[in-house]
């Protein structure tokens, strides 16, 4: 992370090893979010049969919790920016969503599980956007785009894409899935800890004549704004639609054993994670928007390697790898370019908004129809969906306008 420096607003950073501290702090909490968001996908073929659940009631649970997690996003974020304060609603939701877990391990009916993952979408949905809050007043900006890739991707694909299935299916095997659950729990209760004594609350920005509070209508007349809200749709919707179906579509239609699919989906998991490295710090060298379109127009060999390619699954494995590094530009649609097209202050409300906007219309219709695609002309159709949503992302990219600190700056060197 940075070293010590001047905030926007005058008053002193920290020091490089607190930025450092706060980033990974931030990302480890998601990280046990995601763990727990993700647990119930994990557990679910010993809560099927124990509660008696129909496939429609199972996938109810998903579109609930993306749907209250999306008004969250939009409602906490909004509240924080409000007022000024930061630390306090990560702690509180984080505690919140910790009870929401042991609340789903409680569960003896299909009911009280949907009411729990209601309330966990609502717990967790405001977490990401106030933490990237926090990032943008803590890190220095040439650094800020790594930071909140490495907050948002790291500790979630890690944990919750990578740990939580290693952990929690023995778990169950050996306890029962309710054990599942409140294991999902417990981390969250330390880092609320951590968060608490450890981090300070981000200084208020100073509000003067010279320098007006920025309207949020007038944050959404900006086209980055609008754009990343776009953005946000389709690659959320990119993301949840091959998480649906791509294992499907490599074992009932490209033959894979159940084993060979499981790996080659893994690699995911491992191409996200350094993605939340890579793909952010490269944006703070040569800009944004390069960024965000190379790597939209590569998300395209991911479904056509699933459509076409038809040699070793190790291959495959690479052509997964590389086309999944768009998972990278998430954070940076998300919170980095809304937060410095305009004013800071609303980076959180910014962020709820444009998160809440992908999880609805991306994370709660997109699997709908993507399934009446797959019924009506077979399951690559689905993967075709991907091919397009990939290609819109990456011709919206080409709308946006730089925002790199860096690179603006050596731009307008270069001007001068």
């Amino acid at each position: 992370m940075a070293a010590q420096g001047i905030r926007e607003d005058g008053s002193q950073r920290l020091g490089g090893g607190y930025q450092a501290w706060v980033v990974g702090l931030l990302s480890l909490n998601f990280g046990i979010l995601f763990f727990d968001r993700n647990a119930l996908n994990f557990l679910m073929p010993f809560v099927q049969p124990d509660l008696h659940l129909s496939n429609t009631q199972v996938g109810m649970f998903s579109s609930a919790l993306s749907l209250t997690w999306a008004l969250s996003g939009l409602a906490v974020g909004r509240v924080s920016d409000k007022l000024g304060s930061r630390k306090p609603v990560v702690v509180v939701a984080t505690l919140l969503f910790c009870a929401c877990s042991v609340v789903s391990g409680l569960a003896s009916s299909f009911f009280m599980l949907l009411g729990a993952r209601l309330l966990m979408g609502a717990a967790e949905g405001g977490v990401m956007p106030v933490s990237h809050s926090m990032i943008v007043s803590e890190v220095a900006p040439e650094r800020r785009g790594l930071a909140m890739g490495v907050a948002q991707n790291l500790g979630s694909n890690l944990l919750g894409s990578g740990l939580a299935p290693l952990l929690l299916v023995p778990v169950a095997m050996a306890w029962g899935w309710r054990a599942g659950f409140y294991l999902a729990a417990a981390p969250g209760l330390v880092t609320a800890v951590l968060i608490w004594v450890s981090l300070r609350e981000p200084p208020a920005e100073v509000h003067d004549a010279a320098r007006p509070k920025v309207p949020l209508g007038e944050a959404f007349r900006h086209r980055n704004v609008l754009l990343c809200a776009v953005i946000s749709v389709l690659l959320v919707s990119y993301l949840v639609v091959c998480w649906a179906f791509m294992p499907l579509y490599l074992t009932k239609v490209r033959g894979f054993a159940p084993e060979t699919m499981g790996w080659l989906m893994a690699t995911l998991g491992l191409s996200a994670g350094l993605g939340s490295f890579v793909v952010p710090a490269i944006s703070d060298a040569v800009g944004r928007r390069p960024v965000m379109i190379g790597f939209a127009f590569l998300g395209v060999i991911l479904p056509l390697g699933g459509l076409y390619y038809t040699g070793s699954p190790w291959v495959l494995a690479v052509i997964f790898f590389f086309g999944w590094g768009l998972n990278g530009l998430f954070p940076m649609f998300m919170a980095t370019i809304p937060s410095e097209s305009v004013d800071p202050r609303l980076t959180a409300t910014l962020t709820g908004v444009v998160m809440g906007t992908g999880e609805v219309l991306g994370g709660v219709l997109s699997p709908f129809f993507a399934g009446s695609l797959a019924d009506s002309y077979g399951l690559s159709a689905a993967l075709w969906l991907m091919f397009v949503l990939t290609i819109l992302a990456g011709v919206c990219a080409m709308g946006l306008v730089e925002s790199a600190p860096r690179v603006v700056a050596r731009r307008a060197t270069a001007l001068a």
